[in-house]
């Protein structure tokens, strides 16, 4: 460890700090109110595959990564057993795959939006019924906003405890993927959070 400080001190403490905020693009609000966002569009895949991608386009939720909002959705949209979209949709051999959540990349995720995407991979069948689909999608949505947060905490926290297994057991990583990473890291979160703030949930906050 003692090697390893000497190269970076050697390597690194020559770079000046101009001492500069980081930058911000807030003040730059829906990026996406066009007329033609509110549409559909038909893309021809190259290989064989139906796919329906519904996308909205929400405020930023950087702020909130100690909360991780959009991933406590995801969670309940991306759910597979009894009473989920993808169980109905099956039921109905119009979709073999469904997934949904924001990526928490920069293109994904940044101070001027967040993207929230879900995704349904569809049977020849359910190309033909894309816009039942695609209401079904919507009305578990809107269920779930009138619904609001689980206020016993049980999902949060069963979704706490797996993110917290993930991480104490993952595997390792390369060394220069994790610096990467933790420069990243160091960009969006508070301190004590560099190692942490991607994955892990710290805090219930349902009005959030």
């Amino acid at each position: 460890l003692d090697t390893l400080e000497e190269w970076v001190r050697e390597i690194f403490s020559e770079i000046p700090n101009n001492g500069l905020p980081r930058p911000s693009f807030g003040h730059l609000t829906q990026p996406f109110d066009t007329p033609e966002f509110h549409k559909l569009y038909r893309v021809v895949p190259i290989r064989k595959v139906h796919s329906l991608t519904i996308t909205w386009a929400l405020p930023p939720q950087e702020q909130y990564y100690r909360v991780k909002p959009l991933h406590y959705i995801s969670w309940l949209v991306g759910h597979e057993g009894k009473g989920s979209v993808l169980s109905f949709l099956r039921k109905k051999f119009w979709a073999l795959a469904l997934y949904g959540g924001n990526g928490e990349t920069g293109f994904e995720q940044n101070s001027t939006y967040s993207i929230f995407s879900i995704s349904v991979t569809l049977t020849d069948e359910g190309y033909k019924h894309f816009y039942e689909v695609a209401h079904v999608v919507f009305q578990y949505v809107k269920m779930l906003q009138k619904r609001g947060p689980d206020k016993r905490q049980v999902i949060w926290e069963e979704i706490q405890k797996i993110e917290a297994n993930e991480f104490h057991y993952q595997e390792q990583t390369d060394p220069v993927d994790y610096v990467e990473s933790l420069c990243e890291n160091m960009q969006l979160f508070q301190k004590e959070d560099f190692l942490t703030g991607d994955q892990l949930l710290f805090e219930y906050k349902p009005e959030v």
